[in-house]
């Protein structure tokens, strides 16, 4: 099994000057992704031209309802929101189990890394992976902060366009535990707006 983890914090310290701000193609229905929390909706403008298979397997994950009722099992306050093991973090599932979240991904295949020039800016969504770059799978995270130390080295697959506020009310996780969250928040369901409901 995979454990996801990002950079550790202390890589923080190294950050240099902030690249160019997050520019995108005006949302459209087809690639917006819709999370439902017990605290409101997240919208996220999903971006194919930077990583068409990693959207794909968003898409295609959303759409079989894997990330339905999925944790958010690291949270680190001030830094990211980790969510989308569909393996071991599906409440309900029988294979949930709460020590086990974050490392697991789903029966699909690996993908290769699609690292681009977009940085990661407070809002912006980005997929999680083992050490290997070529290991990201179903899991993400969401920037509650920018974090330009994790440009270039993970896959930039969106940005929040609305419920940044619901994004910064997703329950946080202990700081000495490299943010693993007792009792999680998480996505009630995950749609792509431009499916029918």
């Amino acid at each position: 099994m995979k454990f996801f983890a990002m950079l550790g914090l202390a890589a923080v310290l190294s950050v240099a000057a902030a690249p160019a701000a997050f520019s995108a193609p005006k949302a459209d229905p087809d690639n917006t992704l819709v999370i439902t929390t017990a605290n409101g909706e997240i919208d996220i403008q999903l971006r194919p031209d930077l990583a068409p298979n990693h959207v794909k397997r968003i898409k295609e994950l959303a759409r079989e309802h894997a990330y339905d009722n999925v944790v958010f099992h690291r949270v680190i306050d001030g830094f990211m929101a980790q969510t989308g093991d569909v393996e071991f973090g599906k409440e309900g599932s029988p294979d949930y189990n709460a020590n086990r979240a974050g490392m697991g991904g789903s029966t699909l295949p690996d993908l290769k890394a699609e690292f681009s020039k977009a940085p990661f800016d407070r809002g912006v969504v980005g997929m999680a992976r083992a050490q290997d770059p070529n290991s990201a799978n179903s899991q993400f995270f969401i920037m509650l902060a920018d974090g330009h130390f994790l440009d270039g080295q993970y896959t930039v697959v969106g940005k929040v366009i609305s419920g940044m506020d619901v994004v910064d009310k997703i329950k946080k996780g202990d700081a000495q535990q490299n943010g693993a969250v007792k009792d999680p928040d998480k996505m009630l369901t995950v749609r792509i707006a431009g499916d029918q409901k």
